[in-house]
């Protein structure tokens, strides 16, 4: 029979919910200027249930990052991915990227890894692993779309789909970018068209590319 005095509160908060809200107390504030009194009040739940709960400040920080990774931060890739059409697909991607970096209503706008974790590289232990699992990650999911295209004979056989993977990802980033710097979603799709264009566009055919297979 279990002894009432050892048992433990029960948790009268959701995990997810209070890890959203740490997630974006970090990212306003950034790692150094985010006290414990900060994620708290964010978080709404006294200091012993974050650190039974989460852990330190560290501990809770990367959990934040998981947290994104898997959740929030894949959105464009999710709409990459859902469109059965690569080319609507690459259209889709780029309009939900805009979409996040300059309609949030509540919180930051843009990424959380390029906006904040990005800038703790190195200096907070465990970030680093993360963040090349994410990029590596993207990366893949993002060219495993343009070799199935490549497959069915959709794109042309030596079409770079790795290439161009990255290259799709690195205009999520400028987009993100700017979109944080104040640029409107209308600006930011001025251009849709060219970018979309250049995605497929003909690989320009090098040594150096012909024989590497890094972004």
């Amino acid at each position: 029979m279990n002894n009432p005095k050892k048992m433990g509160r029960p948790r009268t908060f959701d995990e997810k919910t209070a890890l959203e809200a740490a997630m974006n107390a970090f990212w306003a504030k950034g790692y150094d200027g985010t006290s414990m009194k900060d994620l708290t009040s964010a978080m709404g739940i006294s200091g012993p249930s974050l650190y039974s709960t989460f852990g330190d400040k560290r501990e809770l920080y990367l959990k934040t990052i998981d947290f994104y990774a898997d959740v929030d931060g894949c959105a464009p890739v999710v709409a990459f991915e859902a469109e059965p059409n690569v080319r609507k697909a690459v259209r889709d991607f780029l309009t939900t990227v805009v979409s996040y970096s300059t309609q949030a209503e509540d919180g930051p706008k843009g990424c959380f890894l390029a906006s904040c974790v990005a800038t703790t590289v190195g200096e907070v232990e465990g970030v680093a692993e993360r963040m090349e699992k994410a990029i590596n990650d993207t990366d893949a999911r993002l060219a495993q779309k343009f070799q199935n295209a490549v497959d069915d004979g959709t794109l042309p056989p030596d079409f770079p789909a790795y290439q161009r993977g990255c290259l799709l990802h690195d205009m999520r980033q400028g987009l993100v970018h700017r979109g944080r710097a104040g640029w409107s979603a209308d600006a930011l799709l001025k251009d849709l068209d060219d970018r979309v264009a250049m995605v497929f566009s003909k690989r320009q055919s090098s040594p150096m590319s012909e024989s590497s297979n890094d972004c």
